[in-house]
């Protein structure tokens, strides 16, 4: 597929979709996939409830499991970041573990956020954002209710994740393993992955059902997904973690989300 900026991409979705202009436009559902001009891909997340978090009372960030609700659809990147696209947009690489194809990590969430507004910069949008913790989450269950999204036999995770026991003690190039049922690589190995939340470990007990943004107040953010260190006990989507936004780690990296940008209707009448 053809990379497209994600303004030439919302455009093609304009003329590609509407018919007559003079008469009143209906939006049909974007691309269930696309490629930006640095050649990252996103797959189309739908709006949908889930639960969120786990039973036990322990670790204590992960209780009580309730239910939330991703009112809106959005884009989130297929893969984690690579050092590739990184480049393509800081112009330097940071990663202990070099490999173009392999996730960027030792980055910051201060860095990250650099990147993203000079990614939205280069694409003349103002769209591309981390995904919120409940929104990384849902997409990592991906509308699964098992322990994992392959099943509920942990034994399966070679084929998904890297982990302690397969990873050789390093990244690995992305997409080299089996995919949630929404077509997202990586998701709980490799490298954790950065969202936009604030930490609060008593979050759970007062977020809203609907939307849930994180506190208001907090110095340290959420990382979330498990990588190519830990073992397979944490091999799992309800695992939290936190650091200071200045941090740097050698098994932290992120990946992209992107909101869906509606595009107006146009009336006949009012020509607008």
């Amino acid at each position: 597929m053809k990379p497209l900026s994600a303004l030439r991409f919302l455009w093609a979705v304009f003329f590609l979709t509407h018919e007559i202009i003079g008469m009143a436009i209906d939006v049909v559902e974007p691309l269930p996939t696309f490629i930006n001009s640095i050649g990252m891909e996103f797959v189309r997340i739908p709006s949908g409830s889930f639960l969120m978090g786990n039973d036990r009372a322990q670790p204590l960030d992960e209780f009580p499991r309730h239910q939330v609700t991703i009112s809106k659809p959005f884009y989130l990147g297929k893969y984690e970041v690579t050092q590739t696209q990184w480049e393509a947009i800081m112009e330097s690489n940071p990663s202990k573990f070099k490999g173009e194809h392999q996730p960027v990590e030792y980055v910051s969430w201060d860095e990250v956020q650099r990147f993203i507004l000079l990614l939205n910069t280069k694409e003349r949008t103002t769209a591309y954002r981390l995904p919120t913790e409940a929104e990384w989450e849902y997409a990592a269950k991906a509308g699964t209710t098992t322990g994992w999204y392959w099943g509920n036999n942990l034994n399966a995770v070679n084929r998904y994740e890297w982990y302690e026991e397969n990873s050789n003690e390093q990244t690995h190039p992305v997409g080299k393993l089996q995919p949630n049922p929404w077509g997202l690589d990586d998701m709980l190995g490799n490298v954790m992955k950065w969202t936009q939340d604030r930490y609060d470990d008593a979050y759970y007990s007062f977020s809203p059902s609907t939307d849930p943004t994180g506190p208001e107040e907090g110095e340290s953010r959420v990382y979330r997904g498990a990588n190519w260190l830990v073992c397979a006990a944490n091999i799992r989507p309800e695992l939290r973690g936190y650091a200071t936004p200045d941090d740097l780690g050698r098994t932290i990296g992120f990946r992209v989300a992107m909101t869906l940008v509606p595009i107006a209707t146009v009336d006949s009448k009012s020509g607008r």
